[in-house]
C-alpha cells in the first residue's frame, strides 16, 4: 500500500513538473554591450533573479554584444514587433526615431554627480512617458557610473581642439556630432561593436570614449594616445520590454522582473568611487600601452560645454513635441 502511494506521489510531482516546464515562458534579451562590460554582468544577474523569484516559470537568456543582429538605433522598431521581448534601450542612440528622448540629456549639459542624482527621477518619468507610446514597458533602469569622456588617438597625440580639427572623430550620438560640427571638428557615429575596425583600417583617427570601460573593446591595441576633454552624466539604460509579451506575464511573474530590475538600479546608481576607478582605469591602460597626456585646456574644455548647451537647445526645437517642455523640465530641476 505504501508503495503504490509513494509511486502515485511520485507520478503527480513528475506530472507537476512537466506541467510547469511545459507552461515556463522563456525569454529572450537583447544587449547591444559587449559580454566584458560590467553592465552584461548586471543583466546576466537580473535573468537569474527573475528565475530564482518567478520560481522558474520565467526565464530569460540574455544575448550580449549584439550577437543577434538587432542595431541599438533600431530598438524602437524590433523591440514593439517582438522581435524579442526585452532589450536594452539607451535614448542617445534614438535620435533618428525618437529625438525627444534624445534629446532629453546631451553630452556636457550635466557635470557632477550631485546634479545627476537631483535629475534621474524626472528622466525616468519622461522615459516611462515616452516609451509607453512605442508599445515598450519600462520593467526598470540600470545606471551608468559618472564617467569622463577622453579622446583616444591611433597615431598622434590630440590633446587641443586646434589639433582635434585635423583629425576624423568617432563618436556615439547625434548631439556629439552637432556639437563637434560647432567646434570645426569632423565628427561621425560609429557603432560600439564597429569601433575597434574603424580604428584600425583608419575610417577615424580618434574615438571620444571613457576610459573606464576602454579596456572592453581593446581600445589599447589601436590607440597610442588619449587626453581627457569633458564630463559624463549618462542617462540610464531602460530595461524595455515589448508591451504585448509583458501583457501576456501573470501579475506574479511581472513582480519578478520589476523586483529584479530594481535590484539592478539599487547596484548601480553608486557614484562615490568614480574618481578612484577612472584613476586605476587609466593606469591600467598606460600599462598596455596608452600615454594619458595632460588634459584639454580650460578653455578648450569651456568651448566644448558652451557648444554642448547650444546643441541642447538646438536639438529640443528641433525634435518639437514635448522635447522644449522636457529640457525645461530638466533644467527646472538644476535650477537653471
Amino acid at each position: 500500500m505504501h508503495k503504490t502511494l509513494s509511486c502515485l506521489v511520485a507520478a503527480a510531482l513528475s506530472l507537476g513538473a512537466l506541467v510547469h516546464s511545459a507552461g515556463a515562458a522563456e525569454w529572450k534579451f537583447n544587449n547591444g554591450l559587449p559580454e566584458t562590460r560590467n553592465e552584461a554582468k548586471e543583466l546576466n544577474t537580473f535573468a537569474e533573479d527573475v528565475a530564482s523569484l518567478s520560481d522558474g516559470s520565467l526565464t530569460i537568456k540574455v544575448f550580449h554584444g549584439g550577437s543577434l543582429n538587432l542595431k541599438d538605433n533600431d530598438v524602437v522598431r524590433w523591440l514593439p514587433g517582438g522581435a524579442v521581448e526585452m532589450g536594452l534601450v539607451w535614448a542617445n542612440y534614438l535620435g533618428r526615431d525618437a529625438p525627444a528622448l534624445s534629446a532629453v540629456l546631451v553630452q556636457g549639459s550635466v557635470g557632477s554627480s550631485e546634479e545627476l542624482l537631483k535629475v534621474l527621477p524626472e528622466i525616468q518619468d519622461i522615459y516611462r512617458q515616452e516609451l509607453d507610446e512605442w508599445g515598450i514597458v519600462t520593467a526598470g533602469f540600470m545606471a551608468l557610473p559618472l564617467l569622463k569622456a577622453s579622446i583616444f588617438c591611433r597615431d598622434e597625440p590630440v590633446r587641443t581642439l586646434e589639433e582635434l580639427r585635423t583629425k576624423k572623430l568617432r563618436v556615439w550620438s547625434k548631439d556629439q556630432v552637432e556639437t563637434f560640427t560647432k567646434l570645426g571638428v569632423s565628427a561621425q557615429i560609429v557603432g560600439q561593436n564597429d569601433l575597434y575596425v574603424a580604428l584600425q583600417t583608419g575610417v577615424v583617427d580618434c574615438a571620444v570614449y571613457p576610459a573606464l570601460f576602454a579596456h572592453t573593446i581593446s581600445l589599447q591595441e589601436v590607440t597610442k594616445y588619449a587626453s581627457y576633454l569633458y564630463p559624463i552624466a549618462s542617462v540610464p539604460y531602460v530595461l524595455g520590454a515589448d508591451q504585448e509579451a509583458w501583457d501576456s506575464l501573470s501579475d506574479a511573474e511581472r513582480e519578478a522582473v520589476t523586483t529584479a530590475a530594481a535590484r539592478v538600479w539599487e547596484r548601480t546608481n553608486e557614484y562615490s568611487k568614480a574618481e578612484e576607478n577612472e584613476k586605476a582605469a587609466r593606469a591600467k591602460l598606460a600599462e598596455q600601452g596608452v600615454e594619458f597626456l595632460e588634459q584639454f585646456s580650460d578653455a578648450d574644455r569651456s568651448a566644448f560645454l558652451d557648444a554642448a548647451s547650444a546643441t541642447w537647445e538646438e536639438l529640443a526645437v528641433e525634435a518639437g513635441g514635448q522635447a522644449p517642455e522636457y529640457r525645461e523640465r530638466i533644467l527646472g530641476v538644476l535650477g537653471r
